[in-house]
């Protein structure tokens, strides 16, 4: 029987849960998609501003419920930084310490958020070294290493429970084309494109999983030669997703599509975005917002008419310091300026001319 401890952290959890809204699905105003309809499941409404809270929330009931923690359990996580800060949250609502190892270029504002919510950080040099780091501190200090990039996929349902895919389908049922032609989805763990693909197949739906790859990534790699030795030598400029290494909860066999997206190409299109929709986004979302715009253009000249959806993954207040910091990108993103003027030409003509850079 679980103690009275585990009891009242889970009643906790749900308490919290009970007391949250589900996330807004926004709709594009794109006039030069004749026919297609693009929307943006916004995560980055949740309490501690990203997708991640869904995660963070799913690990620690899956971790309660299987015995993994009590009362005393310090909390270890790998983690590049949205996880960390919703896992934070999730730590000082049930009391108890959590510690995030993270690379040491982590966004400073991400790095805040963790501590405001009562979290340490835990620096390693290269992001290859936070998994080893994590099983050493939690070793050492008897604690319980989170693992969300080998639990991710088994601790949510993906059968539904409100889960992100089933919220997707129930939002879209008004809307001109109700089912998608296409969700697309970046990966980090890949938890949550394993969530939806699965979702898609269980309820015998039409609609396709894309997944968007960011550059030093090898999840795109591994989806064509199915090899998972495959590992990279340096890590995603695009925080929150890429991984050098593939991850357990990355299930390949769900998804549809993949697509490299160039980072340069991300970065513009979160600019791009906030012209849109009046706030910032993360570079998450611009990578997942390139690739359904990729898939938009090519339904079009395929006379094809439909809806996708795709994510806000954060809020981009968290990268004032680089993705909207003009001389972080003169220093860090080659190609920019030519990912911005094909966006400006998609404006006027609705289609993304190949560009090669």
């Amino acid at each position: 029987m679980p103690s009275n401890w585990v009891n009242l952290a889970i009643a906790k959890i749900d308490a919290d849960y009970q007391r949250s809204a589900d996330t807004h699905l926004i709709k594009l105003d794109l006039p030069q998609l004749q026919g297609i309809d693009i929307y943006l499941k916004d995560e980055s409404t949740h309490p501690t501003g990203s997708l991640k809270h869904r995660l963070a929330r799913s690990l620690f009931l899956y971790s309660l419920c299987n015995g993994w923690i009590n009362e005393t359990t310090t909390i270890i996580e790998s983690s590049s930084g949205s996880t960390a800060v919703s896992e934070a949250y999730f730590a000082r609502l049930i009391g108890l310490a959590f510690i995030a190892v993270m690379p040491k270029s982590t966004a400073k504002k991400k790095i805040q958020q963790i501590e405001f919510y009562g979290g340490q950080c835990h620096f390693v040099d290269n992001s290859n070294q936070i998994y080893a780091e994590s099983e050493r501190l939690a070793k050492a200090l008897n604690g319980h290493y989170m693992d969300q990039f080998t639990f991710a996929e088994r601790a949510t349902d993906w059968r539904g429970n409100n889960n992100i895919a089933d919220s997707i389908f129930m939002q879209m049922q008004r809307e001109p084309h109700p089912v998608p032609h296409w969700i697309v989805m970046s990966p980090g763990t890949g938890g949550t494109s394993a969530t939806i693909g699965r979702y898609i197949r269980y309820q015998q739906l039409s609609t396709q999983l894309c997944v968007v790859d960011p550059e030093n990534s090898v999840f795109y790699d591994y989806f064509h030669s199915r090899d998972k030795s495959i590992t990279g030598t340096a890590g995603s400029k695009i925080e929150g997703i890429g991984r050098p290494r593939v991850e357990p909860s990355f299930i390949a066999g769900v998804v549809d599509e993949m697509q490299k997206i160039p980072d340069a190409a991300s970065i513009a299109t979160m600019q791009w975005l906030e012209c849109l929709i009046g706030r910032k986004t993360g570079a998450s979302t611009g990578t997942n917002l390139y690739g359904a715009l990729q898939l938009a253009t090519r339904m079009q000249a395929e006379g094809q008419k439909g809806s996708i959806v795709t994510l806000i993954c954060d809020a981009g207040e968290r990268y004032l310091d680089t993705y909207y910091n003009a001389q972080w990108i003169d220093d860090n993103i080659g190609c920019f300026k030519q990912f911005e003027a094909q966006l400006v030409e998609f404006n006027q003509t609705g289609r993304l001319n190949t560009l090669d850079c």
